[in-house]
């Protein structure tokens, strides 16, 4: 029962001083929306990140020349290495006994036209003609991929994404009909299912050619992207192995010398996707805990100041028998309560918030169940932690002096 009256007490205060309680909750309000929006944002990216790192494939690792860097320095010293050329990516294919499967891929940004139509900055993706089997993003609505024939014969067939389809050919098929990039004509031979957006960047902006095709309209300057394919996850290390031994002799890097070019897997891209996202955990913990610490600080004022407005009460309860710890916990109780209902209110407004990202931005969230428990428990902390300190002023005040103050 007085567990219930103190809650109840609390609650009744609130009500009764509606300005006071909301400039006194608003630190744990903060401090708790914050906490909960952040993980819910990073939850539903860590969801959608691993869910589009997967399509290369647990078995597929790429080789390219620059890898990924994460300072300025890394990138202009993978500048200076020597380009990936196609006798490499056939060095891997006739040489790594462990590979199962061997393409490539190179790159470039180029118009693209339809009549009167064009759309600027489309993906060319130059590639062999077994490169989407490699990874498991790209499937087929419609055609064909690029063959083997298309890429002996040097022909100018494309695959072209969903984007390009819809904002050129508006509802039609695109199926055998030409397009032009860069000033050269291309028959369209496929179209691929709609991917998506991935952190705000279209998937489907993109046309798929012949890697020779490639090489003999934009030339053989560019580094080639080596894409391999284990037999099963149990020999993935071996053909990584393999292909930096085969690549490292064709390539003369000295014995005592780092590679000359990278390996990346999923987990690499998720490895550095964590990195990222724990500097904004770093972040939310920063300015959670100075919201915290100031919301707790107002609440251990407001306490006082209730303290100081009942003392009268104390002193006719303790009169009449209450003891010390029937005061403590009755004032500890309103504190709890108090940050409670800040934490329940940061917890509304963090979730809404979420939500709305999702809504209005390519950012997906995911509202997990511990991050809600735990907003309380922080709330509950908070409020255990700076209301000891008023509901033990409260317990040690002397009934007699209590009784007369005015």
């Amino acid at each position: 029962m007085q567990f219930l009256e103190s809650i109840l007490l609390a609650l009744s205060s609130l009500r009764a001083n509606k300005l006071r309680s909301i400039l006194t909750l608003i630190g744990v309000i903060i401090g708790v929306m914050t906490v909960i929006a952040v993980v819910s944002i990073i939850a539903g990216m860590n969801r959608y990140v691993v869910d589009k790192i997967s399509a290369l494939g647990s078995t597929t690792f790429v080789i390219d020349r620059i890898g990924v860097v994460t300072s300025e320095e890394e990138f202009f010293e993978a500048l200076k290495r020597k380009k990936l050329t196609m006798e490499d990516m056939e060095a891997v294919r006739e040489n790594c006994a462990f590979c199962y499967q061997v393409g490539g891929r190179v790159v470039t940004v180029r118009k693209v036209k339809y009549k009167n139509q064009y759309l600027s900055d489309v993906y060319i993706a130059g590639a062999t003609a077994n490169w989407p089997e490699l990874i498991s993003g790209i499937d087929l609505e419609s055609g064909r991929s690029p063959t083997d024939f298309d890429e002996d014969h040097r022909r100018q067939v494309a695959l072209i994404g969903w984007e390009i389809a819809d904002k050129l050919f508006f509802g039609l098929d695109p199926l055998d009909k030409e397009i032009r990039i860069g000033g050269r004509r291309f028959k369209i031979v496929g179209m691929a299912e709609k991917r998506g957006t991935f952190l705000g960047q279209s998937q489907d902006n993109f046309v798929i050619i012949p890697i020779t095709t490639f090489h003999k309209i934009y030339g053989t300057r560019r580094s080639v992207d080596i894409f391999v394919k284990a037999q099963d996850l149990e020999s993935m290390r071996e053909a990584q192995d393999q292909a930096r031994m085969i690549l490292r002799l064709r390539r003369k890097v000295p014995q005592d010398k780092p590679d000359d070019f990278s390996i990346m897997t999923a987990e690499t891209f998720m490895d550095l996707y964590r990195n990222f996202t724990s500097t904004a955990f770093l972040v939310m913990i920063g300015v959670s805990s100075i919201a915290l610490v100031v919301g707790g600080i107002v609440i251990m004022n407001i306490m006082l100041v209730s303290v100081t407005e009942r003392t009268r009460e104390i002193g006719v309860r303790k009169a009449v028998g209450a003891r010390r710890r029937h005061i403590l916990w009755q004032f500890l109780v309103e504190a709890v309560t108090l940050s409670l209902v800040g934490g329940i209110i940061g917890i509304l407004i963090g979730v809404l918030i979420a939500k709305l990202v999702s809504v209005t931005t390519p950012l997906p969230s995911a509202v997990e169940w511990w991050s809600v428990v735990a907003g309380l428990l922080i709330a509950s902390s908070v409020g255990i932690f700076f209301g000891i300190y008023p509901a033990m002023k409260a317990a040690r005040l002397n009934p007699i002096e209590a009784l007369r103050y005015e």
